[in-house]
């Protein structure tokens, strides 16, 4: 058979870096093959060459046997090849169907007019293949993200695309959206359509691909059958090593930290009571939209309480700023990091340096030597790469980012962590970093609550659980208790979670 799409020893060069060497593997008709590989390996790269964003140095991509070389996107979308990528590409405030024909509008009238009910039949007849809940006429900014991305499918399908890429196209969905997310990529398979597949979540990798091509370092290293091979042979051969164990360790002690009673806010929170201790790392569970991201902003003075209280080592505390409290000793590790944790065209050591300025500073001006040695110090412990200080944060991986928000909370002496989603967009390896970052800290007393839509690393990090629900506490899981069904069966209303489980919740 006749591959759909070969690489065809493909490289790579820009200014004094090799981003690909003599890059070779093939996917087949239908075929569902995985991309695999830490940031930075090159899977990006070769994606950019595919969509036609890129021009090899050397070698040749071939559609169906025949040699194409692409001068620009529209080339490639001409070919039949889609890219979908994790941040998508559309504008809010146009209609579904607008945004499925951007740059090639439907026209009449000698092309004076754009014809609106015939871009929306055309829509609605790809939408109809994979997803008939979606309106056409909708606008696009009214839907899930996990609609936006079907909505992107259905712009390929209109394209007739023989292949389609997906760059983290879960990195913001529910498991119940990945599910169907899943149903759509293999009708698309069935259909002969050849889907490259790109995520750091291995889980989801073996359950939708056949074959996976893993790289390092702009090579490939290795072409896997996932029917045999296993999650931990696959991650040792992307990051040149076996990682560390990820098993729990418990640091908590029997000190208050911060207690919270009865916490209301205007964002979804509805008397919410919990106890945090010293060297605690707290999960918080539940689905999206059940109040987990409003309750840590509610806590970083990003938000305002309008009832409860907030005690931080005996001592009753009220936020009307994020400034007080940083300066009570909080600090946040936003869900959204490229939008509100980082200032991207700024160094990384400014980055780190963010929320303790006054401390480097006199007479209004920054003292460099000061900046450079705090950061010479914290970035190298938290493992910064490359380490280079005067690098715009914004070109770091998104794991490099994390490390340096968790290097400003250093900097500024937080003792209470707040972490949202924070291995959101991350690889396996720099994942597995952050999760010994987190014991490490809790290991020094620091206390911390972790919020994450991935059951598993909720698991693996927390030494209780609180379930939320609604806006509410739902349920609170003691570390002996902790399993994925435990949290599901809490987090779903209508779940059979007893008063006292609820009563429990708030003192476990």
């Amino acid at each position: 058979m006749i591959p759909r799409l070969r690489f065809e020893t493909i490289s790579k060069s820009f200014p004094g870096v090799n981003a690909l060497t003599d890059v070779s593997f093939d996917v087949a008709p239908g075929e569902i093959h995985g991309l695999l590989g830490e940031n930075g390996a090159g899977k990006s790269t070769l994606l950019r060459i595919l969509s036609g964003v890129f021009r090899p140095t050397s070698g040749t991509v071939l559609i169906d046997g025949q040699a194409v070389a692409f001068k620009k996107p529209m080339d490639a979308r001409g070919a039949g090849i889609a890219m979908i990528h994790q941040e998508l590409q559309q504008v809010p405030h146009l209609s579904v169907a607008q945004n499925m024909f951007l740059g090639h509008s439907l026209t009449r009238m000698a092309g004076l007019f754009v014809s609106r009910r015939e871009q929306e039949a055309r829509a609605a007849e790809a939408l109809s293949m994979i997803d008939r809940s979606i309106d056409p006429a909708a606008p696009i900014s009214s839907l899930k993200v996990a609609q936006r991305q079907i909505v992107e499918i259905g712009r390929a399908l209109l394209d007739n695309a023989r292949v389609v890429a997906m760059d983290e196209p879960t990195s913001s969905l529910t498991p119940t959206e990945f599910d169907r997310l899943a149903e759509v990529i293999a009708s698309l398979s069935a259909r002969g359509v050849s889907i490259i597949y790109v995520s750091h979540k291995m889980d989801e990798v073996f359950r939708i691909c056949q074959r996976a091509s893993v790289m390092r370092d702009g090579k490939l290293v290795g072409r896997v059958d996932l029917k045999s091979a296993s999650e931990k042979d696959v991650i040792a051969m992307m990051v040149g090593r076996q990682l560390m164990q990820e098993e729990h360790n418990s640091f908590v002690t029997d000190t208050v930290k911060l207690e919270a009673k009865n916490l209301s806010s205007a964002t979804k929170i509805r008397d919410v009571s919990f106890t945090l201790f010293k060297g605690e790392v707290l999960g918080i569970a539940g689905l999206v939209g059940s109040g987990r991201t409003e309750l840590l902003r509610l806590l970083a003075g990003a938000d305002r309480l309008s009832a409860g209280s907030i005690t931080i080592d005996g001592k009753a505390v009220r936020f009307a700023t994020p400034r007080e409290a940083i300066a009570a000793g909080i600090g946040l590790l936003p869900e959204e990091r490229k939008r509100e944790g980082i200032i991207p065209l700024r160094p990384v050591s400014t980055n780190m340096a963010l929320a303790s300025l006054s401390n480097l500073s006199a007479g209004g001006m920054i003292s460099t030597g000061k900046l450079r040695a705090i950061a010479q110090d914290l970035l190298k412990r938290v493992n910064l790469r490359p380490f280079q200080l005067d690098r715009p944060i914004g070109l770091f991986s998104g794991g490099n980012q994390q490390k340096a928000i968790i290097a400003r909370w250093l900097a500024a002496k937080s003792q209470i962590l707040l972490f949202d989603e924070p291995t959101r967009g991350i690889d396996v390896g720099a994942k597995s970093e952050i999760y010994h970052l987190i014991e490490d800290l809790a290991r020094e007393g620091h206390s911390i609550i972790v919020v994450s839509s991935e059951l598993p690393e909720i698991i693996r990090l927390s030494d209780r659980v609180l379930v939320m629900r609604e806006g509410r506490v739902a349920a609170g899981i003691p570390r002996d208790q902790l399993t994925e069904s435990a949290i599901v069966a809490h987090a779903i209303p209508g779940a059979n979670a007893g008063a006292a489980d609820t009563r429990a919740a708030q003192t476990a």
